[in-house]
């Protein structure tokens, strides 16, 4: 057994005091438990460090430490402030005058670039005597001067007590009524014990933001010793207070372990100007990784630059402010050419700007071909964008690039526009939270580099820096209302249109996302939501709100509508990307009735009423969103928001839009960030069946296997030779689908395309009409074999060049995509194929509104006592074989992409004479509506049966309690108090007695509730007990 189980905290601090002397090579003060005038600046001890150094005169030294005490001792700032001057005086020095009247010097009062030159001591047992008569002498267990000024103290406790213990002690004797003018040089505070190790944190950090050390070092067994040994090393103490400390906006915060390891890792790739991509976990302090390490770069990389980028306009201003809260003076260049004016001179060294700021306008994207983005040739595109710089333009410096949310960003004409305006030699490194992963990986790889540092969902989660997640599954049931109606309503709603018309906007409308869009579907999950305001712990308290993902801008639209007729009308807002402007839309509809655009701008209006502009009224509902929850308590998004959104008071996450992969992990994460003591986890409501969706997408972002590592530059040359051979053998195939269809045509004229494909211009009447019919197969496969065409060859336009093709065959292709399109377009609209879907669109939605019925929504599954984790966990472990083969057909393979494929059956678009879609629309609708019925049924039966092995995979089934152990707190406590049926009730009862509403923030209360466990248990064990069940939701809001 191990010798130090047990140890007293005397015996835990002589060993770190030998620690200390012997290893750490630390100069002991000796006890100053009795010794009087301790203070934080041992004046003697730093000028005699300043004398030794023989770089100043008596008088510049002295009048060096009196400026120090002067912001210590006598600056009337709160301790926040006055912590901020001090350290910036041992960060840059102190800037005296030798003489009155003479020139001022630095007297640097920390050697930052020479560790070993400073003076390092530690002293124990160091007595503070209370500087009001009406407060209270403390003592710190080790307190840590370097040259004389203290810059950290440690607290420890026993190995039986808990590490919080230190924690709350050493925040107590920060109050005023105690030490806290001591605190005025500390720059980190310690408390520890040889059972949780080492936490630390900042002069006022609040207990739950302290952080526990993490750093493998298998030479050290004890956790404890291993974390001194680790954070007090001289270089690493002094790296940690003069590179890994911020003020951010006015609060100061030190980096937690992932962040510190992952600027470690970035700085030797930035000095060999080596690229890549550092991925940190949704709300893991992503932001503040690029405050250090661009602030590392400016500071130890010579004429070096740092510009940060982003895709999204409130992702940018989230960055600047980010870096002005620090301190940092950052431009953000808002328009392309003051980023261009920036770029060209040799100073701001930091800015921030849009990916977008770099392109041409009217140049991406330009032209259009049959629904797909035509782009002129990449050469010439940045041709054109050199042309527009100013004469003897070149970027200045040199470039370190920062690519927020990288995963969106990895290529493109603006990212290839990028790299030429700030030059080829610019050093790239990817930021996010969610890179792509599987075959798109090797794409990360190739643009930015491998993997600098990861930290994953899981890791963040253990750590305590996110929340985990919980999950539950609901359905609203629909059903079809007279089907004879809809099909007489449908007949004379078309009536005019050939049948291929007639197919096509059945297909475009007979969808379940449209299904999804119904009016009392709406109202169903509408009703839903208002129910869990008044009903679910989190959001009745209203610290916490809800977010709800809608399908389409459209769908977000009703969402906001439907809610104006309950409590919540005032307390919802819409967020997307959409601009109200009535041009959009004139002459769009026909009837009475609203298009889809005339009623998203028609609710815009409505909802914006008071406000400036749409996103004026945007960055209301944000900010009311996030400082008073209680005001605006749902947010309804489509894709805006989904990332790089910060609200801690969103606990619920409604999914009612097919996602997967990162976006949807994206999603889920706006939800577990760390707020009060009553948000324990983040909770899902989905009403999609994408549980395998978000365990697949959870289990991606939380494996070793996901990882961007792995590649070296000979596999990616072999993938992009491959991937170029694959695409170049789609495109070549394409083009020749296209002609030899087109070669059957003779003479190769419009009349003779015409006559083939539609119908003789001199045929009888009669005749040309089942000619078009007997053609009409013959359209098909022109739609489908040119839509092929185009969609190969605008994926690969701005490539050709380097897939080997001549300036001649590049030339032939994009001719080839203009002749075809041209031809499609005619053929449409000679054979009246073509449909302005747009005219229909208010009597399609009338029809779905008035006979798609919707039954009251239930819950499929309810997982809310089991971490997403440990479900994540079960499905990697053998019992999930146990499923029936049927199950696991169904949703056990591929399942993002089988429940896409079963949720959405949308027809192609290339693919307009489906047979389906020549049948009655009631018919249609049906189908449909049976499919999704099944689809529920197999779905609710895998949730019942993963439950159950989920229980199993974790060992601990509720039949593994006794039989009066009865409810997860129960079970938390028979747990923790060795499985002792008798104490487990006794304390179950102790807490229902004595646990007073409110004891969570309520120091008497809590003290109360303790003393009674205390009675039952023992001092020690009532403090871990009331540690477990302060937090556990069946407890935490008290009973009397």
């Amino acid at each position: 057994m191990d010798s130090h189980i047990g140890d007293p905290e005397r015996s835990v601090q002589n060993r770190l005091l030998t620690l200390f002397k012997e290893k750490l090579k630390y100069e002991y003060l000796g006890n100053y438990e009795y010794r009087t005038c301790n203070r934080n600046i041992e004046r003697k001890l730093l000028f005699d460090y300043l004398m030794s150094t023989q770089k100043w005169s008596k008088e510049e030294a002295n009048r060096a430490i009196t400026q120090l005490e002067k912001e210590a001792y006598c600056t009337p700032q709160n301790m926040q402030e006055k912590n901020e001057k001090v350290y910036s005086l041992l960060r840059y020095g102190a800037n005296v005058s030798p003489d009155v009247g003479t020139k001022k010097i630095t007297v640097d009062l920390i050697d930052w670039e020479h560790p070993d030159k400073n003076q390092f001591y530690i002293a124990e047992e160091v007595t503070i005597n209370s500087s009001t008569p009406d407060s209270f002498t403390k003592r710190p267990d080790l307190v840590i001067y370097v040259n004389g000024i203290v810059l950290a103290v440690i607290e420890l406790k026993r190995s039986k007590v808990s590490v919080h213990d230190g924690i709350r002690q050493t925040i107590g004797n920060q109050q005023e009524n105690f030490i806290r003018p001591f605190f005025s040089t500390v720059q980190l505070l310690f408390a520890g014990n040889d059972s949780q190790g080492l936490y630390y944190g900042v002069i006022d950090t609040p207990e739950k933001f302290w952080l526990r050390w993490k750093e493998p070092d298998a030479s050290i067994p004890n956790e404890l010793d291993r974390s001194v040994t680790q954070w007090f090393n001289k270089e690493r103490l002094l790296e940690m207070i003069h590179d890994f400390l911020v003020f951010d906006a006015g609060v100061k915060k030190v980096c937690r372990p992932n962040q510190y390891f992952a600027v470690k890792a970035a700085q030797p790739r930035c000095e060999k100007k080596e690229g890549g991509v550092i991925w940190e976990a949704q709300g893991s302090g992503k932001s503040l990784i690029m405050v250090w390490l661009a602030e590392w770069i400016h500071e130890n990389i010579d004429n070096s630059r740092v510009v940060i980028i982003t895709d999204r306009e409130e992702l940018d201003e989230q960055i600047s402010d980010g870096f002005k809260d620090t301190g940092e003076t950052i431009a953000r260049a808002k328009s392309g050419a003051g980023l261009i004016g920036m770029l060209n001179e040799e100073a701001p060294w930091l800015l921030c700007t849009l990916i977008h700021k770099f392109g041409k306008k009217n140049v991406e994207g330009k032209g259009d071909m049959a629904g797909v983005k035509s782009e002129i040739p990449l050469e010439k595109y940045l041709e054109d964008i050199v042309a527009q710089l100013p004469q003897g333009f070149k970027a200045k410096g040199n470039i370190f690039v920062f690519i927020d949310e990288c995963h969106r960003t990895q290529g493109g004409y603006l990212h290839e526009a990028m790299k030429t305006i700030m030059g080829k030699d610019v050093m790239m490194i990817g930021f996010t939270g969610t890179p792509l992963l599987h075959t798109q990986k090797k794409d990360t790889w190739q643009t930015f580099g491998p993997l600098i540092h990861a930290y994953r969902f899981n890791e963040a989660v253990e750590d305590g820096v996110i929340l985990d997640l919980r999950y539950e599954s609901r359905k609203v049931d629909q059903f079809l209302g007279n089907k004879d109606k809809i099909d007489a309503w449908f007949e004379k709603k078309t009536k005019g249109l050939n049948k291929v018309a007639a197919a096509r906007l059945k297909g475009r409308w007979a969808t379940m996302q449209n299904i999804f869009s119904s009016r009392q579907r709406i109202d169903a999950v509408v009703g839903d939501i208002c129910l869990d305001m008044d009903t679910t712990p989190m959001l009745v308290n209203r610290r916490g709100n809800a977010i709800l993902v809608a399908d389409s801008i459209y769908q977000a639209c009703r969402y906001w509508d439907a809610f104006q007729k309950t409590a919540l009308k005032g307390h919802c807002a819409v967020i997307t990307s959409f601009e109200a402007k009535a041009d959009d839309f004139n002459m769009a509809s026909s009837g009475e009735n609203e298009s889809e655009d005339e009623y998203k701008y028609r609710i815009y209006k409505e909802m914006t009423d008071g406000h400036k502009s749409v996103s004026a009224f945007e960055a209301y509902a944000k900010k009311e969103f996030i400082d008073h929850p209680k005001n605006m308590r749902l947010l309804i998004v489509v894709d805006k928001l989904l990332t790089g959104f910060d609200a801690p008071s969103a606990c619920v996450l409604y999914i009612d839009k097919h996602m997967e992969n990162h976006n949807l992990f994206q999603a889920i994460c706006r939800v577990n960030r760390v707020d009060g003591d009553d948000k324990e986890y983040g909770y899902i409501v989905d009403y999609q069946n994408l549980f395998e969706c978000i365990s697949g997408a959870i289990g991606d972002y939380t494996s070793d296997g996901a990882a961007l590592s792995g590649y070296d530059k000979e596999d990616i040359e072999g993938y992009i030779k491959e991937k170029n051979k694959a695409c170049r053998k789609d495109l070549e195939e394409a083009k020749e689908q296209v002609e030899a269809l087109l070669e059957l045509v003779h003479p190769q004229t419009r009349e003779g395309f015409f006559r083939y494909f539609v119908y003789d211009d001199n045929a009888p009447e009669e005749e040309m009409d089942k000619q078009l019919d007997d053609n009409a197969e013959k359209r098909s496969k022109l739609y489908k074999y040119v839509r092929r065409y185009l969609n190969c060859y605008a994926n690969l336009a701005n490539s050709l060049e380097d897939m080997g093709y001549s300036e001649a065959e590049r030339k032939e292709y994009a001719e080839c995509a203009k002749k075809y399109d041209a031809l499609k377009r005619e053929i449409e609209l000679r054979s009246n194929d073509h449909i302005d879907m747009r005219r229909y669109e208010p009597d399609m939605r009338q029809v779905l509104d008035l006979y798609v019925k919707a039954e009251d929504s239930e819950v499929i599954a309810k997982l809310d006592d089991t971490s997403f984790l440990d479900i994540v966990a079960a499905q990697n472990e053998e019992q999930l074989n146990d499923l029936p083969d049927e199950l696991k057909d169904e949703y056990g393979r591929a399942s993002a992409e089988t429940v896409e494929a079963n949720l959405r059956e949308v027809i192609r678009k290339d693919s307009p004479f489906n047979p389906a879609y020549y049948g009655k629309l009631s018919i249609i609708l049906q189908e449909l509506i049976d499919k999704r019925k099944k689809e529920m049924l197999d779905y609710e039966e895998y949730m019942k049966e993963l439950i159950e092995l989920v229980k199993k995979a974790r060992g601990k089934s509720a039949n593994s309690y006794p039989e009066s152990i009865k409810t997860p707190g129960m079970r938390a406590l028979y747990d923790n108090l060795g499985q002792n049926e008798y104490l487990a009730i006794r304390a179950h009862e102790v807490i229902k007695e004595n646990a007073l509403v409110g004891f969570r923030d309520n120091r008497l209360k809590q003290r109360k509730l303790i003393k009674a466990f205390a009675k039952l248990l023992g001092d020690e064990m009532a403090q871990m007990i009331y540690d477990i069940i302060k937090l556990h939701d069946e407890y935490g809001k008290g009973y009397c």
